[in-house]
């Protein structure tokens, strides 16, 4: 029966452990899984709950605002993280569910970010994002006027050794590649599309700025400051294979209020 769940596409891991846990039964001319045993959350009840974008049984995303991050880093939490308010969801709820994030975004990049609800899930999103099969695209405000004939950056990215947050563009770093897409442009400012085919920190703000086009707002790595006081940077959508049906699914997470003011600001028009 295992061997037959794994050619059914179920992660070994998976299988095992419900294997040795006795979550795997036959009741004549049907298979029982227990696919979702109750999870207790590390988590308290900070108060505030995420704002969902997606769920099903398997699934949740949810909307990252800038200013918070996904974990705790040890240090001190002065604000609830991403992770806090998505526990807070299920503890009102009375839910015991305890969702893990599959992928991550900076602290001040907003956008959406997917959760598994339960262990099988979380093991075949974690294999998809493994294999690149996650998308994210995002929306950048840059300094300066791109060239439309910038449509990919491929440049490797290592640890800057001068200074201990950021990375740089390096001849001895690992292979880093974005896909860059123009949308509009005013005379000093432009609006990009943005994919990544690899997930090195910091990708598109070390790739953008070394192609001489710093974020706007992102102060670490050359932007002004004087719109905005961090990076203008946002998953504008995320795309899955759901991990039971195997269905495509497309999140789409509009701009914040705060970068469609800047947008305005940048005098870049508004999208029709």
């Amino acid at each position: 029966m295992q061997e037959w769940l794994i050619q059914q596409g179920m992660p070994l891991k998976l299988v095992n452990l419900l294997s040795h846990a006795g979550g795997i039964k036959i009741a004549g001319d049907r298979l029982r899984l227990h696919l979702f045993p109750a999870a207790s959350t590390k988590y308290e009840d900070c108060g505030d709950e995420a704002e969902i974008l997606y769920e099903d049984d398997f699934c949740l995303v949810v909307h990252k605002p800038a200013g918070i991050k996904i974990h705790s880093d040890g240090g001190v939490k002065k604000i609830p993280t991403l992770d806090d308010r998505v526990a807070s969801i299920f503890i009102h709820r009375n839910e015991p569910v305890a969702p893990q994030h599959i992928h991550r975004l900076d602290e001040f990049t907003s956008g959406p970010v997917l959760y598994a609800k339960n262990q099988y899930a979380q093991l075949k999103l974690d294999e998809a994002m493994a294999r690149k099969e996650i998308g994210r695209r995002y929306v950048a405000f840059v300094e300066g006027k791109v060239d439309s004939t910038l449509t990919k950056i491929d440049q490797p990215i290592g640890k800057d050794r001068h200074h201990p947050k950021r990375q740089r563009v390096s001849p001895n770093g690992k292979v880093a590649i974005t896909h860059v897409q123009l949308l509009e442009a005013s005379n000093n400012y432009s609006k990009l599309a943005l994919e990544l085919e690899t997930g090195r920190t910091h990708q598109i703000r070390v790739h953008l700025s070394a192609a001489g086009y710093p974020l706007v707002g992102d102060e670490l790595y050359g932007g002004d400051t004087a719109y905005i006081a961090y990076q203008a940077l946002h998953g504008i959508s995320l795309s899955f294979l759901h991990p039971w049906s195997g269905e495509s699914i497309t999140i789409h997470d509009p701009l914040p209020e705060a970068l469609v003011q800047l947008q305005q600001q940048l005098g870049i028009n508004l999208l029709k």
